[in-house]
């Protein structure tokens, strides 16, 4: 056990379960419970040889960690793996409910706490191959596995494998109603397509522009260098470009430009932790902020920059 402070949190919390899980210990010296618990969590500690990380933090010394975490009473524990927050709870527990809770997370003696997630996705894997084959198994064995399609979808349009990437989205597209993000894979493969058959798709960006300088409203212009910019990667010069249509002509071709900007905004969008429902609480009723309340995101501020933005457009 090992009191942690806002100069040591990095090092000591989130970089240290990257490797190994950590129990984080929210108390107060003038908390009852508190002191009926911290021994409860050191025998526990003991006891796991090494399993986990026990540190606590005096929550009204470091008033910016309790509130990063949304800690709203004492004593909650934070259980973190991969730099991570994936559950907790409140209240002074005794030792057997506290075991319980750290064995349905801790990996089982003599094994490794597994990679973080992202580290696991397949498209990310360095065996494409592998990676596909795996993919394709999991959806021959559950045809309903929408994880599986997103995924080996991402996977062919990434290595320009556009038929068999509509090929896969279509039983998803024929559903009512379409999921969004397969709807937004629609429109990615749509501009990479664009890209392909079309000869604006060979343009210089210079081309589009001298167009659209001659006339603000070439919304044809527009709409198909925000396509060319898409397939190229320049995904916020895209939006923008997609807002100009907006804010001057909402309706325009069946709203195509603001479903690219929403197609964009939710591919851009990473995914909520699996460990979390709706309400943002972890399976342990609490709120788990963690990290990403102590220094925003800069993806997810710009996307929040660029959901405002269309907001402001559309109104």
């Amino acid at each position: 056990m090992m009191d942690v402070t806002i100069q040591n949190f990095e090092a000591e919390v989130i970089e240290a379960s990257m490797t190994t899980p950590v129990l984080v210990d929210f108390w107060a010296p003038w908390c009852g419970p508190c002191k009926s618990l911290g021994p409860i969590l050191e025998r526990v500690e003991t006891a796991y040889e090494g399993r986990f990380k026990l540190v606590k933090i005096n929550s009204d010394e470091e008033q910016q960690l309790a509130q990063a975490f949304g800690i709203k009473s004492i004593p909650t524990c934070v259980l973190l793996m991969n730099g991570q927050p994936v559950d907790g709870f409140m209240g002074a527990l005794p030792e057997g409910q506290v075991k319980q809770f750290l064995d349905k997370h801790l990996p089982a003696p003599g094994e490794q706490q597994a990679p973080a997630q992202e580290a696991l996705q397949p498209h990310e894997a360095d065996d494409a191959d592998s990676a596909r084959a795996a993919l394709e198994q999991a959806l021959a064995t559950n045809p309903g596995n929408d994880d599986a399609r997103f995924d080996l979808v991402k996977l062919l349009i990434g290595h320009g494998e556009l038929a068999e990437a509509a090929a896969l989205l279509a039983p998803a597209m024929a559903r009512i109603p379409v999921p969004l993000r397969f709807k937004a894979q629609t429109q990615w493969l749509n501009a990479l397509e664009f890209v392909t058959t079309d000869p604006r798709g060979q343009w210089d960006l210079d081309q589009f522009d001298a167009l659209i300088a001659h006339n603000k409203r070439d919304f044809e212009s527009r709409f198909a260098k925000s396509r060319l910019l898409i397939a190229v990667g320049q995904w916020e010069a895209a939006m923008d470009e997609l807002l100009e249509i907006i804010m001057r002509d909402k309706k325009w071709d069946n709203e195509a430009p603001r479903k690219t900007f929403v197609a964009l905004l939710e591919l851009m969008t990473p995914p909520k932790p699996k460990t979390q429902d709706a309400t943002g609480k972890s399976a342990g009723g609490i709120e788990l902020m963690g990290k990403a309340a102590l220094q925003e995101d800069p993806l997810l501020a710009m996307i929040s920059s660029y959901r405002r933005k269309l907001s402001m457009a559309l109104n």
